[in-house]
């Protein structure tokens, strides 16, 4: 695929996407976008993919925005930013969340910015423990965007976030486990092995009864609790019909390690 900002590769039921940029920091730039699109759309088309990991290359994450990619200057031309959110930040949070699959995202170094953004909106976050947050979208003028400002207040609380966002002061990676900002937090030296112990689980796992599960949780704010009663019922009755289902009864049953076909 001739990527030069990313790194994607397939393997065993798992797509693998590392942010290659780091020398920037993985920074986000019109061209790493395009290209994080392109491996999105190979993941939602490609039906043997069963889990999604995102990581960064080199000492750090992401720091979100490479601002020399649209640099300004006092009394300069404004930018129109919200073009830049509504083509591209956007859409890459709504086709993570949306994803059939869990996305794993594996935080080492510095999450700052629409970097942060990134991981919060990923469904799975397991980060080193030199690894820091950063919300620093305040200490330039800006809000936060990708999600976070919704994303942070359901995860942290909205003392918390407002702390976040309003000082821009970077929050250690075992802190934000302890606020359930993100899902583990570890030693730098298991990173790659807690996160690549994770995907090889979902990649032989009951994928649709995951994708259910994942639509069920990331929704739920939007409804009642008898609607959600409800929904929960139907997707019962669909997934109880589902070979899946019967290959993970028979399985355990029979005391042997399931073979699922997932999605």
């Amino acid at each position: 695929m001739g990527f030069q900002t990313i790194e994607f590769a397939i393997h065993d039921g798992a797509a693998r996407l590392t942010l290659n940029r780091p020398d920037r920091l993985n920074s986000f730039t019109v061209q790493m976008h395009g290209e994080i699109a392109e491996a999105l759309t190979n993941v939602e088309a490609d039906r043997s993919i069963r889990t999604l990991l995102i990581t960064g290359a080199g000492r750090g994450f992401c720091a979100g925005q490479d601002l020399s990619d649209r640099a300004v200057t006092p009394g300069g031309d404004a930018p129109d930013l919200g073009e830049s959110v509504e083509k591209r930040y956007n859409p890459l949070i709504r086709r993570l969340t949306a994803l059939p699959m869990p996305v794993v995202c594996a935080v080492n170094g510095v999450a700052a910015g629409a970097g942060a953004s990134l991981a919060f909106a990923s469904d799975i976050v397991i980060a080193a423990k030199s690894a820091k947050f950063i919300m620093s979208f305040a200490n330039i003028g800006l809000v936060p965007d990708s999600g976070s400002s919704w994303a942070l207040p359901r995860l942290a609380g909205q003392a918390r976030a407002l702390g976040l966002a309003l000082t821009g002061d970077p929050l250690p990676a075992a802190i934000a486990a302890d606020w359930g900002l993100i899902w583990k937090c570890v030693d730098d030296d298991k990173l790659a092995e807690e996160a690549n112990a994770l995907v090889a689980k979902f990649a032989s796992a009951p994928t649709r009864g995951l994708a259910e599960t994942k639509k069920l949780i990331r929704t739920a704010f939007t409804r009642a609790l008898d609607d959600q009663l409800d929904l929960e019922r139907d997707r019962m009755r669909e997934l109880g019909r589902s070979d899946d289902y019967r290959e993970g009864v028979d399985a355990f049953l029979n005391k042997r390690k399931p073979s699922f076909k997932g999605r």
